[in-house]
């Protein structure tokens, strides 16, 4: 029997790298695979054209698809290529009288690319969860961080009625209009400029957010989760088997990554991360409080993470119903 051929889009992460230079592999698949430069002009291509069969996916875009009028094309399997504490990704005008989380109140905040992107939705239920924020007690603007941008249009711009919600002005970018103090915070995936370039009128909501993400995650078990991968509904009903040959894949390139971690211990690291000082203390602390393997993919690892993510996403008005674990994932899958 040949080899199924199926077309992958996925951005190149350490945990997928080996799908491309090809030490590991999908069984019995004919992969195909493709990235870009900007890991959303996959999800852009996945949603909108359907251009690949397996895809990685903004989990809040996949769980957009759910509530579309006519059925979702995908299925996603419970690999999680990019995952990422997000206390880290609060940003404030240092004029505008934020010190505390709960200052938020009140304020005009700034969001990357969507209400509600995969970082704002975990940032917002952090926020709601730890400090009693809440996203209709503050005015939002959406737009790009360091360039002007439309608001992501190929799935359903949400947010409910009781929160204001505007589009950027035209030419503006949110990163500047928080450094001219336009805006009085922002929630970005991305690190704006005015950040990296130490801008007085700048500053994280959290400085020490390193220590209070770790506190977090020991005591909750949430590691949130940013991305999923998904699999086309008409590949799945053609190739039964198929989805556990793409989720063994990914199983397979993520522990050829962190095989190439746990051997460049050896060696403190001066191949595997060479340029980054003090990288096997990272590691060791990371292997401390996360065990052997920090980047857990299956159901049951990640069960309390993707719960909670779900549980945000319907509280924030983007999901029509409260969606559970058994909802989202391929159901061969459901026992990982």
């Amino acid at each position: 029997m040949s080899d199924i051929p199926v077309d992958i889009g996925i951005y190149r992460y350490d945990n997928t790298r080996a799908l491309f230079d090809g030490t590991a592999g999908f069984e019995g698949v004919d992969a195909t695979m493709h990235t870009a430069d900007i890991v959303s002009d996959i999800f852009e291509r996945t949603v909108r054209d359907r251009e690949f069969g397996v895809a990685e996916l903004g989990l809040t875009f996949y769980l957009r698809t759910l509530d579309l009028d006519e059925e979702s094309p995908y299925l996603a399997i419970p690999v999680f290529p990019n995952r990422q504490f997000r206390h880290s990704a609060i940003y404030v005008n240092t004029a505008s009288g934020i010190r505390t989380p709960q200052d938020l109140a009140g304020k005009t905040i700034g969001e990357f690319a969507t209400y509600g992107h995969d970082a704002g939705v975990v940032a917002k239920g952090v926020l709601s969860d730890e400090y009693g924020v809440k996203p209709e007690q503050s005015r939002w603007v959406i737009g790009g961080f360091d360039w002007p941008m439309e608001w992501f249009d190929f799935v359903p711009r949400l947010h409910p009625a009781e929160v204001d919600v505007q589009p950027a002005p035209q030419g503006k970018a949110l990163g500047q209009m928080l450094d001219d103090g336009e805006i009085d915070a922002l929630i970005s995936a991305d690190v704006p400029r005015a950040v990296l370039e130490n801008s007085p009128n700048v500053a994280r909501l959290f400085p020490d957010y390193v220590s209070l993400e770790r506190d977090y995650y020991r005591r909750t078990g949430i590691r949130p989760i940013m991305h999923t991968v998904v699999v086309r509904k008409d590949l799945l009903a053609q190739h039964p088997g198929l989805a556990r040959k793409v989720y063994q894949g990914f199983v397979d390139a993520k522990e050829t990554a962190m095989a190439d971690y746990r051997h460049g211990r050896i060696f403190n690291h001066m191949g595997s991360a060479g340029m980054v000082p003090w990288f096997s203390e990272l590691y060791d602390e990371n292997r401390r409080l996360f065990g052997e393997d920090w980047w857990p993919y299956g159901v049951e690892k990640n069960r309390a993470s993707v719960d909670a993510f779900l549980r945000w996403h319907f509280e924030q008005g983007l999901s029509k119903r409260r969606l559970t674990v058994e909802d989202i994932f391929v159901p061969e899958l459901l026992t990982t």
